[in-house]
């Protein structure tokens, strides 16, 4: 019976180990798949996709940041997203919740990723500071495609000094306090 209960014991450590092992890894992994129809583009980084329920869910695109809709090249942005995905078909990787409680993922069309997608349409930023919640080849692709359309000065970055959307938006909380 002893030799029992230590082959259980071990078992469950291992089986601890491998939850604690995978569990780092889990934010940068997919937790499902949300698939449907696109029936709402609220700006260049946010969605509204009806399943086949005719549940709503609201989907912050992963992995990027546009100019917000006061910005420059904000408007480009939510236009640029609605010619790609408004009432098409997506399918979308689901990473986790945001703090407004928008489910954040990577939108596809077929095995196209609309999020670097934006990027490479100069709309949209990597955002960086999410960067090591996201797999690494994911974020080197992203990287990779804003530093492209940077170089060819396409979309925002035909301006000299773009202003990243977060900076956008900490300026203006800071000039609403004075």
């Amino acid at each position: 019976m002893t030799l029992f209960k230590n082959y259980v014991a071990c078992l469950c450590f291992g089986l601890l180990s491998f939850v604690s092992i995978n569990s780092s890894q889990a934010l940068t992994k997919s937790t499902g798949v949300l698939t449907g129809k696109v029936i709402g583009i609220s700006d260049g980084d946010t969605i509204t996709v009806l399943n086949e329920k005719h549940e709503q869910f609201k989907v912050r695109l992963a992995g990027i940041d546009c100019p917000e809709k006061s910005q420059a090249f904000g408007n480009r942005a939510k236009k640029t997203l609605s010619d790609k995905v408004f009432s098409q078909n997506v399918k979308v990787e689901t990473r986790d919740k945001d703090k407004y409680g928008r489910t954040l993922g990577i939108v596809k069309i077929g095995e196209e990723d609309i999020n670097q997608y934006m990027i490479s349409e100069g709309v949209a930023w990597h955002y960086k500071k999410y960067a090591n919640t996201q797999p690494t080849e994911e974020a080197d692709r992203y990287a990779k495609a804003q530093e492209i359309a940077r170089l060819n000065k396409k979309g925002l970055w035909i301006q000299e000094h773009p202003t990243p959307p977060w900076e956008f938006r900490e300026q203006n909380k800071n000039s609403s306090k004075k």
